[in-house]
């Protein structure tokens, strides 16, 4: 049974598709180099057509993958956002351009896809996606593909394809390094199999707080929309079982296997019920949504202390770098990398009791950071939450974000 048929048995949906894969003489002229391939061929056209995948994230690795789909002829490509274009989105995310800057990327990505090739079906989904609307999101598609750049998606959407039998292929990036893999695939390793639990939330940083290197979404995404084709052909190896890592410095290419684990609480031989949670709620008891909790400030909090100048020490730990593109007036500067190094020459003549309010970019390595210096014995610590992404959003709207 071919893979994407044993998939829709599971849809009753995809019967209805709009796209039938009859191919008319202008699909012949358009597709002409990928007919000419003897492994794809008319009948594999035909395919391309009839397929639907989902997109989740159009940002800097759904961009390439959804350009480069649509280009190939899939039938319907879905795409799930809930953000607007920002600036700062423009230096990686090639969907969108300076003029959609405010707009929806659900919009933006949807007018770039159309011009590109009309004859593919644009469907949208504007919601974050979470517990309560993934199945409904993903339950008509062949194929998921992973966009997203945040982990709790990640884990989020394997329980869920897990649950209704759909591959999906992950993709990540981070400063120079991206990583790609399928999961759920003919009986292949799922996520967990690699990562069987969320790690705490101040253990990692995102791309949006380390940056990212903006063509390295663009290599990782085309191989995503590589692996999807594939699929749908049925042709190649997958990376079922494997993880592709690149190191864009090195222009190196690295493979991990991933066996199955049988012993996996969602895929195993032994599993249970699957119950799909929010994750960003709840991580190994760290919040992923930057919630004000007993040893948080918000950003209007740490305002009203800066405006009634309380004896209190403000510090930055993000890097020299991004304190250069903005910063709060009266910080000082201690970056998180050098303390992790054991450089805290910053606090050594700090009295251990003075209160002291640390931000970042987002809350996460002040909140790291934190930590560390509990154990050097400080008493007094706060977390500035939402970091100064938050307090450009609500206190300083002239503040460049990034």
């Amino acid at each position: 049974m071919a893979i994407l048929d044993m998939f829709r048995k599971k849809s009753p949906e995809n019967k209805n598709s709009s796209g039938n894969g009859v191919l008319n003489e202008s699909d012949m002229r358009r597709y002409s180099r990928h007919i000419m391939l003897q492994e794809v061929g008319k009948a594999g056209q035909e395919k391309i057509k009839k397929a639907k995948v989902l997109i989740i994230g159009a940002g800097g690795l759904g961009s390439p993958a959804a350009l480069y789909l649509a280009a190939a002829g899939i039938g319907t490509l879905g795409i799930a956002d809930f953000d607007n274009v920002e600036e700062s989105n423009l230096q990686r995310q090639i969907l969108h351009s300076a003029n959609d800057i405010g707009k929806s990327k659900l919009d933006s990505a949807k007018e770039k896809i159309s011009a590109l090739n009309p004859s593919v079906g644009v469907k949208i989904h504007n919601n974050k996606i979470d517990s309560k609307n993934i199945i409904e999101n993903i339950k008509n598609y062949d194929i998921i593909i992973d966009g997203t750049d945040n982990l709790p998606a990640k884990y989020l959407i394997n329980d869920a394809c897990i649950l209704l039998g759909k591959p999906w292929i992950y993709g990540s990036v981070f400063r120079f390094e991206g990583r790609a893999s399928v999961f759920n695939c003919s009986n292949g390793p799922c996520y967990r199999c690699l990562s069987p639990e969320i790690p705490p939330r101040e253990s990692i940083q995102s791309c949006a707080e380390a940056g990212v290197l903006g063509v390295l979404p663009g290599v990782m995404g085309t191989i995503q929309a590589t692996e999807a084709l594939k699929m749908v052909l049925e042709i190649g190896e997958t990376l079922s079982g494997r993880l592709l890592v690149y190191d864009a410095l090195a222009v190196k290419f690295t493979e991990l296997k991933i066996n199955r684990n049988n012993d996996c609480p969602v895929c195993g031989d032994s599993r249970t019920t699957i119950k799909l949670e929010d994750y960003d709620q709840q991580c190994n008891g760290k919040n992923w949504n930057n919630e004000v909790g007993s040893d948080e400030i918000s950003v209007h909090h740490l305002k009203e202390m800066l405006d009634r100048k309380e004896d209190f020490l403000l510090v930055d730990v993000r890097e020299r770098q991004e304190s250069e593109i903005c910063r709060i007036e009266g910080a000082k500067l201690a970056p998180l990398s050098d303390m992790l190094y054991g450089n805290l020459e910053f606090f050594n003549n700090l009295d251990k009791n003075r209160l002291i309010a640390l931000h970042c970019k987002s809350g996460t390595r002040s909140l790291h950071a934190m930590e560390l210096l509990k154990t050097k014995g400080f008493t007094n610590l706060k977390n500035v939450s939402g970091g100064i992404d938050e307090w450009a959003e609500k206190i300083d709207n002239n503040m460049p974000k990034y």
